[in-house]
């Protein structure tokens, strides 16, 4: 008997519409399974936008376990990762009576290490109280895991200086020498990846193994028939971070903690390392106090124009060079001597690489935070990597995300991948967004650049509140302008909840429990956001998000692009712009009974010709100039009062 196809898995005479509560069979949903069921069959490459409400997970997932093949799924969150692995995957799984091995993979640093643990309890240092209750219940929840990954065990933050202490890095592993291998969870968890027909991990795990960065999976992905990347708007830039040369203060500041660390076990090596290792927490703190006197990020040119920066900087290598060197005369003495040799030598190269700024094919350039730094070369065209790596896999190639189109065209997104003939798919959303949505462009507000513009922004905004009795998201492109917003907006009578105040998901939670609630966020609140109901009637967003023009990566590849003869504002700035729009105006109708208002404040969407272009690339809704177009919406009797 023929197997059913995805299509007719997925139609009204299928199983899922027979056992899953609520399942409505959608024409869209079942057009991407049969795209994504041949992409797997052919291994092609295909990029399918499917709109919000398309139910695109069902839509992969269903031809994917169907398929006989060893599949990987990426998505673009550890939080995703964990909802598709807990949440669907089990779903799917159990309607079609799928007896596959799966699997849940994350990097390194999300497994506790035993050894590592068990090196921070002997060393008993803890720089308070807090730290050393949280490293005995991370002992005592050690005993009662099975995965060991942190993000089951909510009693210790996420953010607790502790978490480095008690986790591996690809450099600090000890590997089959670890006198802990046997119940090592990254072990576990690879050897259940490798058995798996299907394996979930996320994008930065995905791009750290297939750049080759040594995390210590890569005998997992390859060989797999095909990837699915969900999120996929995320990959371009992931991607240009992982195939980067970087290094930064904290790896340089571990290597030597850990090499303190290790000498206690080895007797006499203090004696020959202490002086090497001392000196490098010092080079490290006067490359950042030289920095102090440049901007925070920038090209690496503008710390070759500084003779203070540079002098420190090849101080630090001289510093890293005599370390490496003694770590090298020491190596054979311990595993863990001879881990940090290695880590010491990859460091100088990875260091020399950044600092020689003569490669015409990459960005060199640096970035400062409060405590630290990080100097990176990152690719100027990410295509041949990309192209190269989906070559020498022979899988097929899934991209799927709600926003990879401009006004209706791939061209951008499958620039950037290397994607020189892909298979294509655009589904709409199944949302009678005619009828659920509306588009509002204020008249009267200034230019952009304009000295009162976020004022002005607010002021238009207030009256809009009020309709939508609170229940508002409003969505920045800076965080000045949040700030700012934040100020003028603290006498709203509804709960304010601000980003920066509370952790995300805290002021995520907090909103959706109030009900009336208004939430002012920047760019991580611009996407991976789901407030379904009536808690989010109104989205807000106070400009068009073009990138920071301080960014020497885009810098560099849009002068790239002029000297080709190209116009990089449209063919890159405006289609990056555009996206980013989408997932902003995303936020708003999360599921088929919600209705709400979308608020476009920025001018240039009438007064300049690429206005139309960010126009088209949004949901087909209706869009008006009127408050009180926007004031009779929310008086509609089917809202709720």
């Amino acid at each position: 008997m023929r197997a059913a196809s995805a299509r007719e898995l997925l139609g009204a005479d299928g199983p899922f519409a027979a056992q899953v509560p609520g399942f409505v069979p959608r024409d869209c949903q079942q057009d991407m399974a049969a795209a994504v069921e041949e992409a797997i069959a052919e291994r092609q490459a295909l990029v399918v936008e499917a709109g919000t409400g398309t139910g695109k997970t069902f839509a992969y997932l269903v031809p994917a376990l169907m398929s006989g093949k060893r599949v990987i799924v990426s998505t673009g969150t550890k939080t995703l990762q964990d909802q598709l692995f807990h949440r669907d995957l089990p779903r799917v799984r159990a309607v079609l009576g799928a007896r596959l091995k799966t699997s849940l993979l994350k990097g390194r640093a999300n497994y506790l290490c035993l050894h590592r643990l068990e090196q921070t309890l002997k060393d008993g240092r803890f720089a308070t109280r807090e730290h050393a209750a949280q490293v005995h219940a991370i002992r005592a929840w050690s005993e009662r895991t099975a995965s060991g990954d942190r993000g089951e065990f909510a009693e210790v933050p996420e953010d607790s200086p502790l978490w480095p202490r008690v986790t591996s890095t690809a450099e600090n592993c000890l590997g089959a020498e670890c006198p802990l291998y046997a119940d090592c969870f990254v072990v576990r968890a690879r050897r259940a990846a490798q058995e798996a027909d299907l394996v979930v991990v996320n994008h930065h795990l995905l791009f750290a193994d297939l750049s080759i960065k040594q995390e210590g999976f890569g005998e997992i992905l390859p060989g797999a028939h095909a990837f699915v990347l969900d999120e996929a708007h995320q990959v371009p830039e992931l991607a240009g971070v992982f195939f980067s040369t970087s290094i930064t203060a904290r790896q340089l500041t571990e290597l030597a903690s850990d090499t303190l660390a290790e000498c206690a076990n080895v007797s006499g090596a203090l004696a020959s390392l202490r002086e090497p290792f001392e000196a490098i927490a010092p080079a490290v703190k006067r490359v950042r106090l030289a920095l102090d006197a440049l901007p925070g990020k920038g090209a690496f040119a503008v710390i070759e124009g500084n003779a203070n920066a540079m002098q420190e900087l090849h101080a630090l290598e001289d510093a890293l060079r005599t370390l490496a060197q003694a770590l090298g005369a020491q190596a054979e003495r311990s595993r863990g001597l001879a881990s940090a040799h290695e880590r010491a030598e990859n460091l100088c190269q990875r260091l020399h690489t950044v600092l020689d700024g003569s490669a015409h094919d990459a960005v060199h350039w640096y970035e400062t935070s409060p405590h630290g730094f990080s100097l990176h070369a990152t690719p100027l065209d990410l295509a041949p990597p990309l192209r190269a790596l989906r070559e020498q896999s022979q899988a097929s190639w899934i991209f799927t995300s709600a926003t990879l189109s401009v006004a209706g065209s791939f061209e951008h997104f499958a620039r950037q991948l290397g994607l020189d003939d892909p298979v294509e798919a655009m589904l709409p959303s199944p949302f009678d967004y005619e009828h659920q949505a509306l588009a509002y462009l204020p008249k009267g507000l200034p230019d952009p650049n304009a000295p009162d513009y976020t004022e002005r922004v607010i002021a238009a905004a207030r009256p809009v509140i009020a309709a939508a009795r609170g229940r508002t998201f409003l969505l920045f492109t800076s965080h000045r302008a949040l700030k700012k917003a934040a100020e003028l907006l603290d006498d709203l009578p509804y709960p304010l909840f601000v980003q920066g105040s509370a952790p995300r998901h805290q002021l995520l939670t907090d909103f959706r429990n109030c009900g009336n609630g208004v939430l002012l966020g920047a760019a991580s609140f611009w996407e991976g956001v789901d407030v379904a109901g009536e808690a989010l009637s109104c989205v807000i967003i106070d400009k068009l998000p073009f990138a920071a023009p301080d960014d020497p990566v885009l810098d560099a590849r849009l002068n790239a692009l002029r000297e080709a003869g190209g116009n990089p504002f449209f063919e890159w700035q405006v289609p990056t712009a555009a996206i980013a729009l989408k997932q902003g105006a995303g936020r708003l109708i999360r599921d088929a009974g919600d209705r709400g208002v979308l608020v476009l404040c920025d001018p240039r969407l009438t007064t300049r010709g690429y206005g139309k272009l960010f126009l088209q690339s949004l949901p087909p809704m209706p869009r008006t100039r009127e408050l009180a177009d926007v004031q009779a919406f929310f008086a509609d009797a089917t809202i709720p009062a």
